[in-house]
Parts: structure tokens; sequence; C-alpha cells
């Protein structure tokens, strides 16, 4: 396999996050009953007709400023022309040789390398229905497919790379900061498991230096595991074919997850296939200076470059980097945090150790931490100050999750306040030493491992509130006057 260079290019199509569907006013919620969100647009009845959704361009457009896309004054739809149950018109209405958006890329670090994955096009279209072949309900026979056409209409862009692509390592960091910039520019919620972001990788494999294989195409992938496990599987299906002297052929495949395999699904169509041709019924797209303007207004800093002020202003490393700004509300989080302290680096590790774990431990978003970032900082602060222990800190930050109380008040009625006053720790010092005469002689004699003993009978007698570093200080300095 060694001698083989693998060769992928992805298709992603993302939902756009409209209220209402790309050609109609039917709602886009997901999970309302079957067939409830349709009207004659969308079921495609004769005399119908599609209405433009304006924020669909918005957002398209958005994506395109995030990408460094061209964004093409004038595009068309087209009708993409086939059957399936799940497509009432017959057509799908997409955009074909005339796009809204062109080029861009979109850049990865894999092993500590930067990689920069081209961009081809994207494209504005609606999705079709679905398909349920394995119904719940018990009064429909199991060999009857149902069609659930709520999703019928709904508005997409897909996001065609390059084959730039040459592992399946490569193709998840690709996925994983485009489904980033997605969510970061609000142009899609990145819910895989409800199909709003999908997967299609074209892939074949070739000696390097040599002109690319046939390639074929996996459809529907809806996970970031399912994605490499079908790369890695097809990349030795192919090789394996062509090292017995056999021929790939260029098809579509699935993936099935339980065998861990892609099985073809049918010959791969070209585009001329589909009939492609202007969509009649609806004019040019024109994309104004306005619109534009309007919207590159509201273009947040996208994970990328921030991951790199993080590193180049900050300090952080790049795992770190790249953990913060995994989520936008997460980095957000972050930034209002250190705007609060001047300690960077206490906030930093809060964040991507304490604050992620109880996230993740307990399934929330941001939205419902009740530690806000003004609580942390003020947190990160008493430890600062000597205030509090950092092993107090913990507590208190334990206690700040499950009440949302402010970190003053719980060290104040739980007695958590350190004691940091040299004086006061130096009288307790006196005290203990006093009390420990033969030790002191031993450890004046050579016996240095007794210097355990003092600190642990200083934190005894001020239960614990001592500040460590002080009497660390303290002790040796009365020792060893």
């Amino acid at each position: 396999m060694s001698h083989w260079e693998t060769v992928i290019g992805l298709e992603v199509h993302a939902r756009l996050a409209t209220e209402s569907k790309l050609f109609c006013a039917c709602a886009t919620a997901y999970g309302a009953p079957p067939n409830s969100q349709v009207c004659p647009v969308c079921l495609g009845y004769p005399g119908a007709l599609p209405v433009l959704n304006g924020r669909a361009v918005e957002l398209a457009v958005l994506f395109g400023l995030a990408t460094g896309s061209t964004i093409n004054r004038e595009s068309v739809f087209a009708r993409k022309n086939y059957f399936y149950p799940d497509l009432p018109k017959g057509y799908q209405i997409s955009q074909f040789d005339r796009p809204i958006l062109t080029g861009g890329h979109v850049d990865i670090r894999v092993g500590g390398e930067l990689r920069t994955i081209r961009l081809t096009r994207i494209h504005i279209e609606e999705d079709a229905g679905k398909s349920l072949h394995e119904n719940p309900w018990d009064d429909v026979p199991d060999d009857v497919t149902l069609i659930d056409l709520n999703r019928a209409g709904t508005p997409l862009v897909e996001i065609v790379s390059e084959p730039d692509v040459r592992s399946a390592e490569e193709a998840v960091a690709y996925l994983t900061r485009l489904r980033q910039m997605l969510m970061y520019a609000g142009v899609c919620d990145g819910n895989m498991e409800e199909g709003s972001l999908r997967c299609d990788a074209n892939v074949s494999v070739r000696h390097p230096g040599e002109p690319l294989g046939t390639r074929t195409e996996i459809k529907n992938l809806n996970s970031f595991r399912f994605l490499a496990r079908a790369i890695e599987f097809e990349t030795a299906r192919q090789a394996s074919v062509l090292e017995a002297g056999g021929v790939v052929v260029q098809e579509t495949r699935l993936f099935d997850p339980s065998a861990g395999e892609t099985r073809s699904m049918r010959s791969k169509e070209e585009a001329h296939d589909y009939r492609y041709f202007p969509e009649p019924d609806l004019p040019v797209l024109v994309v104004g200076d306005a619109l534009v303007a309007r919207v590159r207004a509201v273009l947040p800093e996208m994970p990328g470059a921030r991951s790199r002020r993080y590193q180049d202003v900050l300090g952080l490393t790049a795992e770190e980097a790249e953990t913060i700004v995994a989520q936008r509300e997460l980095a957000e989080y972050f930034e209002d945090a250190i705007r609060l302290t001047g300690n960077l680096r206490g906030v930093t590790n809060w964040v991507k150790n304490e604050v992620l774990r109880v996230l993740n431990d307990r399934g929330i978003e941001l939205a419902r931490f009740l530690v806000t970032p003004a609580m942390l900082a003020r947190l990160v602060d008493l430890v600062d100050d000597g205030a509090i222990s950092g092993k107090a800190a913990k507590e208190v930050f334990e206690d700040m999750v499950e009440s949302g109380e402010a970190p003053d008040a719980i060290v104040e009625a739980k007695g958590l306040s350190q004691i940091s006053d040299p004086e006061r720790i130096r009288e307790a010092a006196l005290e203990v030493l006093a009390a420990s005469a033969a030790q002191v002689e031993q450890y004046r004699s050579g016996k240095t491992t007794l210097f355990g003993y003092f600190i642990g009978q200083l934190m005894k007698r001020t239960r614990g509130k001592a500040n460590p570093e002080i009497a660390n200080r303290v002790i040796r300095e009365l020792l060893d006057g």
C-alpha cells in the first residue's frame, strides 16, 4: 500500500440556517411530523412557482467571504433532472455551470504541517425528501418504503473541493475545519446526526506523479469516523484491484458501518446524464455591492485566524489554541474571561481543563453553564492574590458549577480563605518549631527530609489555610537562619 497515493476530493452538503425553505415559505424545523411542512411548491404540484429565499443567498455569500471565494455577481439556477421517489418534481433546482461562488480555500493542520485545500465551487441548491426503508409503524408492512417530504426544498450549499486531500486523516481535518467555519459564521448548525451536514468522498489511487486514477464516489457519510473508515477501506480496495491487474470502475458506492466496507450502489452519472438546463421560472441571480457589504459587516473572525492570533499574540500552543477555537462560544467565553484578569495562563488552564470537562461530562452547552466568564476570572484572581489555595479553588469551582453562586460568597460560606499574611504564618511556624525541638535538632544535624514534617505540622496548626509558598519560605528561613 505504501507505493500508492490516495487522491480525495470532498463534496459537502450543508443545510443553510434559514427558517423557511429555499423556494417557498414552509418551515425547516427538524423533527416535525412527516409531511407536515409541505406545500404545492415543495410537493412539485403543476403550476406552483418557486420564489427565492433571500436569506439563503446572504448565508451563501457569507460563507464565500469566509473561504475567500469569488462571489459571482451573476449566477444561474438550473434543473438537475433525475427520477427518485423523494424528488416530487422529477428534478432538483441547483446550480450548474454558473454557480454563485467559485474558488476559495480551507487551511488545515495535520501532523504539525499546514495544508491548503482548494475549493472548486460553492453553489446553492434545494434538498430532496427522505426515504424511510425501515418504518416504525406496526400497521405498515416492512417491505414498504415511506416518503417524508418535510426536507424537500430545504436550502443547501454544496461545497466542492479540488482533489487536494491525500489521506483519511486530512479528510477528517478538512471536514472538521469546514464544519467549524460554517458554525462560526452561523451558516449551518453543523448537526451531522440530523443531516445538517453530509459528506460525499471521491476517492482514487495512483502512483505518485501519475495522472489521476478512476474515482469512486462514496455517498452520505454523516460522521467523521465513518468518513475515515470509508476512505481507508476504499483506498485499500482500489489498490488491491489494481495490483491484481483489474480495473477500477467509476461508480457510486455506499459505506456499510457494520461491515466496515463500501458497496456498489450504481454506476456514476456524468453531468450530461442529468440534462441540466437553466431554471425557466427563476431569473438570473444578481448579487449587488450593497448585499456583499452588508454581509461582510457581520462576518466573524474564523477559527483558523483566531487560532493563529491566540498563538502569535497570546502565546498559546497550537494544541491549546485549537482546543479553544473549536467552538465559537467557547472562544468568546475565553476572551471575555481574559479581559477581566491579567492571568492569561490561569484562564487558559481553567477553560481547556475544567470548563471543557464539565461541559463534556454533562453534555451541556455554554448557554446553560452557570459559571460566567466574570466568575471564572474572579476565581483566578482569588488564587493569584493568595486568598485561596489551588486545591480550594477546585472545590469552589465545583460549587459554582452546581449553584451559579459567586466565588467570594462560596469562599466565605465554606471558610476556605487562605492565610497569606507572612507574619501570621511566622507566628504559627515559631509555635511548631518550639513544640518540635528534637526534630529541629535532627534537621540541623543533616536530616533535611524532616522539612516536610514541619510543613505538615504548620498546615495542621493553621487548619490547612496557610499559603503553601509562604509557609515553605518561612519555615526554611527559620530552620536555616
